[in-house]
């Protein structure tokens, strides 16, 4: 059973989150197919959303209750959460489901009574989404849960940061990490902005990760290669099933296959080292070093035709080329052997 960490930390292996969001299709069976694709694929965890259409917007005929552009254009704020929901009822079996199946399970409530929900099925940890960070009160509510507390950061100012952090760890949260994030749907590559990662993280002492709208798997491995230690990411079955995130979402082979990258860059990262490594031990006999270039009798002055630097690095390093150029021979030199200081006497 993978357990949901109290806190994360720098330099972990990274926690990947597949966010189910309203992939399922509005079929109980397809989330539970859902859960068990992402475990298989190798999530740490898998999200939900827990809201209804009247929970999070307005069923009102105005402009602003209407999308332009984008994806969802020409469809109503209401029109598109009724759709796009994971209803209430389902939340207790998609818990026990994922329990069972050996997979973390949590979710982002968007108002307090979708905490009350959470907090009756044991969920081990809240998410405030990006569209959700300026809701300070919204942000005490969960904090104060004392649950883990992971906060997505798209559209959000240095400063609407800084407010909701300073929020969170006033209402107590039992830990905070933050997602970089654009909320672009889907977001180009060249607005990503990875290096924000490690400023933030200095900025706010905190952990930080990313939640990616990007296409591909490429993104996320750069983020874990900049000290991400969570990734989430849309998940579908087939994104030719339709859905609305299947757009922007990973099939399962494609996480299994960001799911491996990361973990691979995250090892390769290591350690700050110039030690020789194991794999490397071999390799240094093939250094370039000094070696006799032709037969030189005893007493002979070495010349640059003497001595040359080649592979293997059996001999002395060439950087000491220019001391044995003058020098002579203490004995009969083979053409091909490794030099030393032991054949070579003073300068004459």
């Amino acid at each position: 059973m993978t357990r949901f960490p109290n806190r994360f930390q720098p330099g972990q292996p990274p926690f990947l989150i597949a966010e189910m969001s309203g992939n399922h299709n509005g079929d109980i069976d397809r989330a539970r197919r859902l859960i068990d694709a992402a475990r298989d694929a190798g999530a740490d965890a898998v999200k939900l959303q827990t809201y209804t259409a009247d929970t999070i917007t307005m069923d009102v005929d105005r402009p602003e209750f209407r999308l332009e552009g984008g994806l969802w254009a020409g469809r109503s704020l209401h029109e598109l959460y009724r759709e796009a929901h994971t209803p209430w009822d389902w939340h207790e079996a998609l818990f026990a489901h994922a329990r069972e199946a050996g997979i973390a399970i949590f979710s982002s409530p968007f108002d307090p009574t979708a905490i009350d929900l959470l907090e009756g099925l044991g969920a081990p940890a809240y998410k405030i989404a990006s569209f959700e960070l300026i809701d300070l009160p919204l942000i005490s509510r969960a904090a104060a849960t004392g649950k883990p507390l992971i906060m997505s950061t798209g559209m959000a100012s240095l400063g609407e940061i800084a407010e909701a952090v300073a929020t969170a760890q006033a209402a107590g949260a039992g830990s905070i990490a933050l997602l970089h994030c654009v909320s672009g749907y889907p977001t180009p590559v060249e607005d990503c902005d990875l290096r924000t990662i490690p400023h933030m993280a200095a900025a706010f002492g905190l952990p930080v990760g990313l939640s990616d709208h990007t296409m591909g798997v490429a993104v996320p491995v750069a983020a874990v290669a900049l000290g991400a230690v969570i990734v989430e990411k849309h998940f579908t079955l087939a994104r030719a099933d339709g859905g609305p995130d299947a757009a922007f979402s990973l099939e399962p082979a494609e996480f299994r296959a960001m799911a491996d990258a990361c973990h691979m860059a995250h090892a390769a990262l290591g350690s700050i080292s110039y030690a020789l490594k194991p794999s490397e031990a071999g390799g240094r006999t093939f250094r370039r070093s000094l070696y006799v270039n032709r037969d030189v009798p005893a007493g002979t002055v070495l010349g640059e035709g003497d001595v040359r630097s080649i592979r293997p690095g059996l001999g002395l390093a060439p950087k000491h080329l220019p001391d044995i150029l003058g020098r002579t021979a203490a004995r009969d030199l083979k053409r091909g052997e490794p030099v030393d200081w032991t054949m070579l006497g003073r300068a004459p």
